[in-house]
């Protein structure tokens, strides 16, 4: 039997796939309206040299980390330093938790888009609490993400990525196109999103100076490209020699902004010229699936078709960025326990789907209906886990990468060693990742600056949180639980004990195969 790789076939699928993971449900409803909330471009200046000087970087060092390794999150920190083994188990919890309730949205996206020729104006309140569908839908969208993750990385993520990535693009192309051309009102929505006002920038309502718009572009720039969560440590693990990682980063950076930036040019004329008065609302959940629905409805019968696409669209990014999550998990188990992918994908996916039940609930009663309902400590389970996860636990997973490459990886016998970025880059360089004239800033930042950054965004928002409600203090408990947890289960069982690595996967799936025969 020809030997076959268990990893990408070829550069574009890789990056499409990353690409993939990182445009999600937060670049084509964040974006916009923390773009419209924090000075228009003023906000989206920010936001890109955030995403250079801090998601470019961490992106580098989280897809070396596996690809160096080729093996999963826990092997692939333990390669860097035995006792470090803990952030990759850390880094696999996050991604399991997002799953439980991102796959909840994702069943709305897919309920919005086979319903929009029959009309989506107004049944946010009737769907969100009708139990059977909200779990009907979230069960369907798990599935196809389960096909897509039981069919393997070459087989399945890389080959719905290099379909599903370029149909989203065109999509979102031809909605822009549409919606700019919609009449009187489209500057109005222009002037919304791009007018840049500085002053909004640096200040917040009642005009006291304020750093939350450069907290909402540092946060924006990290969430919106996957980090902190293991996927891009996995999707390294599966890349090849060939594959250039500065290159790779660039290009999914690219893409990553672009469609988020696409967005706003899409809702923003259309919010100006068919429901202006909504101009001024806030994002989220309502903005998604209660306010773009007036705007469709508006638009009379095209306005069905405009809906079916866009809604698919976004159930697309939604998918995309579920299987990276899954895969993650799936990873582990596979390459630990040498069970099959196939049983893997199902386990992972049949105990999210367990708890995604409870978290379709809560969401329905208690954030959309604001009615007593299911809820932890005076949250909906989703906003709980969701700020548990984003807010607390990956910016923490961000900083393990920065930290294990800049201060962990490679001998260091002199001061020099441990200090000097220049060694830094001798040390990547021998071991193989080569970044140019870049290589010296890359140094710079994953010592010294990008770690202090997430710190900065990860403390900061913490403080704020609390201040705003003190039930926060919960959501913080919760984060520190899942770290010592990870910390404790890693050094008790899996330290001394051999984690895998995608070798082993392969070898698992050659004797499945033979045994078939």
């Amino acid at each position: 039997m020809e030997k076959k790789k268990n990893g990408f076939a070829s550069g574009i699928g890789f990056i499409l796939a990353a690409a993939g993971s990182a445009v999600g449900l937060g670049n084509l409803w964040g974006f916009p309206f923390k773009t419209s909330a924090n000075g228009g471009a003023a906000f989206v200046f920010v936001y890109i040299a955030c995403v250079l000087f801090i998601g470019a970087v961490t992106m580098i060092a989280e897809i070396y980390i596996g690809k160096r390794a080729a093996a999963n999150t826990v092997s692939s920190y333990k390669k860097i330093n035995k006792n470090f083994g803990w952030a990759g188990l850390l880094v696999l919890l996050i991604p399991f938790l997002i799953t439980c309730y991102y796959s909840v949205l994702g069943g709305y996206t897919l309920k919005y888009t086979l319903n929009s020729f029959a009309g989506n104006e107004g049944i946010l309140g009737t769907f969100s609490v009708n139990i059977g569908e909200v779990i009907l839908y979230t069960a369907l969208f798990m599935v196809l993400a389960l096909v897509i993750v039981m069919a393997g990385i070459k087989g399945g993520i890389e080959k719905a990525s290099k379909v599903l990535m370029p149909v989203l693009f065109l999509i979102l192309v031809f909605i822009v196109i549409f919606c700019l051309f919609l009449g009187e009102g489209v500057q109005a929505g222009l002037n919304k999103y791009l007018n840049p006002d500085f002053y909004a920038f640096f200040h917040d309502a009642e005009g006291n100076l304020s750093f939350n718009g450069l907290l909402a572009a540092m946060g924006q720039a990290f969430f919106s490209l996957s980090l902190g969560m293991g996927a891009m440590v996995c999707y390294g693990s599966y890349t090849g020699k060939e594959i250039k990682v500065g290159k790779s980063v660039a290009m999914i950076c690219i893409f990553d902004t672009c469609v988020a930036f696409l967005a706003g040019l899409a809702m923003f004329p259309a919010i100006g010229a068919l429901a202006p008065e909504q101009l001024n609302t806030s994002g989220g959940v309502g903005l998604m699936f209660a306010i773009l629905p007036l705007v469709f409805a508006r638009m009379g019968a095209f306005g069905q078709v405009i809906s079916f696409l866009f809604f698919a669209m976004v159930a697309i990014a939604a998918i995309t960025s579920v299987i990276s999550l899954v895969e993650v998990v799936t990873q582990l188990i596979v390459q630990k326990t040498k069970m099959s992918r196939k049983k893997s994908a199902l386990v992972v996916m049949a105990i999210a789907f367990a708890i995604s039940v409870p978290v379709g609930i809560s969401l329905g009663r208690v954030a959309i209906l604001e009615e007593a309902g299911l809820n932890l400590f005076g949250f909906d389970m989703l906003t709980f886990f969701d700020e548990a996860t984003n807010a607390v636990l990956m910016p923490l997973g961000a900083f393990a990468a920065c930290f294990a490459i800049g201060w962990l990886f490679g001998e260091k016998k002199t001061l020099a060693d441990w200090f000097s970025p220049k060694a830094l880059v001798a040390r990547l360089e021998e071991d193989g990742l080569h970044l140019g004239k870049f290589s010296m800033v890359f140094a710079v930042m994953i010592k010294y600056v990008t770690p202090v950054l997430i710190l900065f965004l990860d403390v900061s928002g913490i403080i704020t949180n609390v201040t705003k409600n003190p039930n926060y203090w919960f959501i913080v408990g919760f984060s520190l639980l899942l770290i010592i947890i990870s910390a404790v289960f890693y050094f008790l069982f899996l330290k001394k004990s051999n984690t895998g690595c995608n070798a082993d996967e392969l070898a698992a799936e050659e004797v499945e195969e033979a045994s078939a025969e």
